[in-house]
């Protein structure tokens, strides 16, 4: 029989082992299937949520399941899937948590976690003031017979269901290629948000022609439509100028693209989807656009994100800020950073670039892969780092493309790679928001956890062995270092070479002159991704430190933005 916990990799909670998406991949293949360690992380903070659930509410842990399920939303069947997970593994978990095991009791008994003969236990919280072995032993005995344990936990997924088969195809495809996946006049952009739509790319204008979309070069000065889709078109009745003439004929237009990986794209769980103090039917209203968009959140990106900051934010992402500067830049946006992406696997996924180099205006292209050439989550994670030398062979096939794909005068940032030990520096002795209820599980609980099971974002960095924190750091300065000698020594026709810095500590040090504590610049669920402020604050800082020394890749403010805002208000919105 198939089991219905496959079902639920639709549903947020068995989503939130948030490493399948975003973690490392050398073999990069988007998949619905989770790994066994992934399984496991999903069951204890389903079950933890659960418990906590009931706990605030002085409810039944029946009760807590009803109302958890009550909360998501109807889209993508969240409701529906969550009641049926609950109707077929809820009897189970009442028996248990009303015999006082915990979560990681729990998924082992329900053989969702997993002890590997000769390996550690892998869990969450402390151990039981019994022994493991006896607690696990009674917690058996407790659903001894029981109809769940029947079913299987990872022999299918849910895209073997006959009725999903073609969409789940398509959908494999957008994550694989990283294009749209409503794409009517396949030009790789889209008139819906998520999926990879306009979330990630501008808004296409007419999706029936493939000759009209962001970033292209008007079209006969866009007398009778709006072919690059800023919203500039038309005829000035006054003098019969066209506005596109008028208001944008050299004032150097230009697109932002960015190449990147989860960092890049914001990687983003919300805390109140894991907080039980926090959660009601509004934490989950963002829910499906999320799942839709991997769990990232690129409109409100550092490098492309166009709406406004939900943090309350005064600064804006690259994006915005070269808006804002020439408004015929309107729309000319392109986020392809991806889950899990790095130099070695950049290559799977570039050809979603869109940039014609004879009909489109030029483009700043930033290559962020900040995290997954020294990432992952083994055991022993440096045998599977980038070295210098694959790192530089990636890099300088990637630029080769480029330099075939942009137009002249364009413009490439290769952005440095991060000193990550500020994560255990910062975050290790703090409560986990699955600890802060009960003070009961810290972060460096919560990277050995994902460690253990051998699913970390990074072990290297999120590990309590400081030598493996500074091997990791050493790695990603001599990568860094190869860019900067890449961006000194190497030139192309198309775009000249820049090198920036990724420099935390500056943004720490602007965060604590507001006020600011470091550890809140670090997304609170996964421990490990810059949140949005962070972003920001990088942004800012990219912003400045351009402007100040390469100022031509910015290109001119527009003196026409006033009369662009008058004749053509938002120009047609994002």
């Amino acid at each position: 029989m198939r089991s219905p916990w496959t079902v639920l990799l639709a549903a947020p909670l068995l989503l939130l082992p948030f490493h399948t998406v975003a973690s490392p991949a050398r073999d990069d293949r988007p998949s619905t299937r989770p790994s066994n360690g992934h399984v496991c992380v999903g069951c204890v903070v389903l079950v933890s949520v659960i418990e906590q659930l009931a706990q605030v509410h002085n409810s039944t842990v029946q009760d807590s399941m009803a109302r958890l399920c009550s909360y998501l939303p109807e889209k993508l069947f969240l409701k529906s899937t969550c009641y049926l997970v609950v109707r077929m593994f809820g009897p189970e978990i009442i028996k248990l948590l009303s015999a006082d095991m915990n979560a990681d009791v729990v998924c082992h008994t329900l053989q969702f976690c997993h002890q590997d003969p000769g390996q550690a236990v892998c869990h969450l919280y402390p151990f039981p003031k019994e022994t493991w072995k006896s607690t696990l032993e009674k917690a058996r005995q407790i659903v001894k017979k029981s109809p769940a344990l029947k079913y299987s936990r990872s022999g299918s997924d849910i895209c073997s269901l006959p009725f999903l088969a073609k969409i789940c195809e398509k959908i494999k495809s957008t994550l694989k290629n990283s294009v749209p996946f409503r794409d009517v006049d396949s030009d790789k952009y889209s008139v819906s948000p998520t999926l990879r739509g306009y979330h990630w790319r501008g808004r296409d204008c007419n999706d029936s022609d493939r000759m009209a979309y962001p970033g292209r070069r008007p079209d006969n000065w866009d007398v009778h439509q709006d072919s690059n889709c800023n919203g500039i078109w038309g005829v000035d009745p006054k003098d019969g100028i066209p506005y596109e003439k008028k208001f944008c004929e050299g004032s150097e237009p230009r697109g932002t693209i960015l190449l990147g990986d989860s960092a890049g794209a914001h990687f983003h769980i919300p805390p109140e989807w894991v907080t039980a103090s926090q959660m009601s039917w509004k934490s989950f209203l963002d829910l499906p656009s999320a799942l839709t968009d991997e769990l990232n959140w690129p409109q409100l990106s550092g490098a492309t994100g166009f709406l406004n900051s939900t943090s309350g934010m005064k600064e804006k992402s690259i994006y915005l800020r070269l808006r804002q500067r020439n408004r015929c830049n309107h729309r000319d946006y392109q986020n392809l950073a991806k889950n899990g992406a790095s130099s070695q696997n950049l290559e799977r996924f570039i050809e979603s670039l869109s940039r014609n180099p004879l009909l489109d205006h030029p483009a700043i292209v930033i290559y962020a892969m900040i995290g997954n050439d020294v990432c992952n989550g083994k055991t022993d994670p440096v045998p599977r780092m980038t070295t210098p030398e694959q790192f530089y062979s990636k890099v300088m096939e990637t630029l080769k493309y480029l330099n075939s794909h942009l137009p002249n005068g364009s413009h490439v940032i290769l952005y440095g790679l991060p000193d990550g030990t500020f994560l255990w520096d910062h975050l290790h002795s703090r409560y986990h928001p699955l600890g802060q209820l009960n003070e009961d599980v810290t972060y460096e609980q919560f990277y050995t956890f994902l460690s253990c099971l051998q699913v970390s974002s990074c072990h290297g960095w999120m590990s309590s062995n400081k030598t493996l924190r500074t091997l990791t750091s050493e790695r990603a300065e001599q990568l860094s270092n190869i860019l900067k000698k890449i961006a000194i020594s190497k030139k192309f026709t198309s775009f000249d070479l820049l090198y920036v810095d990724f420099d935390f500590h500056e943004v720490m040090k602007k965060w604590q002159k507001r006020g600011g504590q470091p550890w809140q610049l670090i997304e609170p669920v996964d421990g490990f991704h810059p949140n949005e402020v962070a972003l920001l604050l990088l942004a800012d800082g990219l912003w400045d430190k351009v402007q100040l020394q390469w100022p031509q890749v910015l290109g001119k403010e527009n003196p026409f933005n006033p009369q662009i805002e008058q004749v053509f208000g938002d120009q047609g919105g994002h």
